[in-house]
């Protein structure tokens, strides 16, 4: 042991807890779509041949939520019935009512609205759907702000089910995993200690054969310079895996929180953000943790940020912001804090009209992060305000 080790983990979007994430998420989008008021908190839970919708959905809009499904289903790959999992026939159950009447008040409503004396202010009109604590990461491993083990599990996630849809590596099916260890040495990564990578396949695969070819054609390109001659690479370290997705593992939205977000560095509120509409801080509060915490960092205040936001059901601002710099910042973390709240306004309805939530962007983000994702040009991604933060505090 040489030094500090950390391992992150991710999940291809066949996995059986990424199928119930993006389920979710694609009936929220459903609804954004014709109705951008729509109140949405939708769980999905998957097994063998099952689908079972449930939770409230409260909108103007009429959606087919069995379709919804089924084509989210298909779209992620599990379309023969060989795989024991197939969006053309398995069966697909729903449980929805209305979002409960006391919350829709204290939303709809907030505690600063209800108490205002006079004028009024547009953002408080909006209180926080619940009670919660979110947290928000950045750093300086790479150049999206992300550490670098999630970073390289989500890439080799992501080419693994490339390779699956292009053809690049045949046999494949949907489900797979990876995990990445990445040693430190005075908090600077320098090496890939560890790579494991799990794909499913057909059952005719030899095993060794898929092994050297997801290692050429996936590990190495994704990991590239981090590997050396002492690097640890398992593929299928089980032997093979041929049964996979929800046949082989019940799925259930939420329960990948870990991977959507910074791979177990820093700290997580624990709410999950799939099937749940930007009223819920759980969501658009972590969105707007992660912008802040990434404007720290990108404003040379700090190499490293942790920012955690506290919010109750019904009240529109935040009941505390606390900004951890891990010793980084020459700059004082309360000095931080303060400059912070003047940047940013942390109310939900500020959050939503910042980050244009109110629309059908969910379903991408069901797996492979909702951070870091350079690929969708995220609002909560930019770094807008480092020049305004670096003025303030440098």
């Amino acid at each position: 042991m040489k030094g500090r080790y950390f391992t992150s983990e991710s999940v291809t979007e066949g996995h059986p807890d990424k199928v119930a994430d993006r389920i979710s998420d694609a009936v929220l989008d459903s609804v954004l779509e014709d109705d951008p008021q729509g109140r949405v908190a939708c769980e999905t839970f998957v097994s063998t041949g099952l689908v079972l919708i449930g939770g409230e959905i409260t909108t103007e809009t009429y959606v087919d939520i069995p379709t919804v499904a089924r084509n989210t289903i298909l779209d992620v790959g599990y379309n023969d019935n060989t795989y024991g999992f197939n969006g053309e026939d398995c069966a697909v159950l729903t449980s929805i009512d209305e979002q409960s009447p006391d919350i829709y008040q204290g939303v709809s409503e907030a505690q600063e609205i209800r108490e205002a004396q006079g004028e009024k202010n547009h953002y408080d009109e909006l209180g926080a759907g619940d009670q919660g604590i979110v947290y928000g990461y950045a750093c300086k491993e790479t150049k999206s702000y992300m550490p670098l083990p999630i970073t390289l599990a989500h890439r080799l996630t992501k080419k693994l089910a490339k390779a699956r849809k292009t053809g690049q590596v045949p046999h494949l099916r949907p489900d797979g995993k990876s995990q990445v260890t990445i040693e430190y040495e005075e908090k600077e990564p320098i090496r890939a200690d560890t790579v494991i990578l799990a794909a499913q396949h057909d059952p005719e695969l030899d095993e060794g054969a898929l092994a050297q070819k997801l290692i050429e054609k996936v590990i190495r390109p994704v990991i590239g310079r981090w590997l050396d001659g002492d690097t640890d690479i398992f593929v299928n370290s089980s032997g093979k895996f041929v049964k996979g997705g929800p046949p082989a593992d019940a799925g259930m939205t939420g329960r990948k929180i870990i991977v959507d977000t910074y791979g177990g560095y820093g700290s997580h509120g624990g709410g999950a953000y799939s099937g749940k509409d930007p009223t819920k801080v759980d969501r658009s509060g972590s969105y707007m943790a992660r912008y802040v915490a990434k404007n720290i960092v990108a404003s040379g205040v700090s190499e490293e940020c942790e920012v955690q936001i506290a919010y109750t059901i019904g009240k529109a601002n935040p009941l505390a912001v606390t900004i951890d710099t891990f010793g980084t910042s020459a700059v004082g973390d309360d000095r931080i804090v303060e400059a912070a709240k003047d940047v940013f306004d942390m109310r939900p309805a500020a959050i939503i009209d910042k980050f244009q939530l109110r629309r059908p962007l969910y379903a991408p983000l069901s797996a492979y992060g909702h951070f870091g994702r350079e690929d969708l040009g995220l609002p909560w991604e930019k770094t807008d305000k480092k020049d305004e933060l670096r003025e303030k505090l440098l």
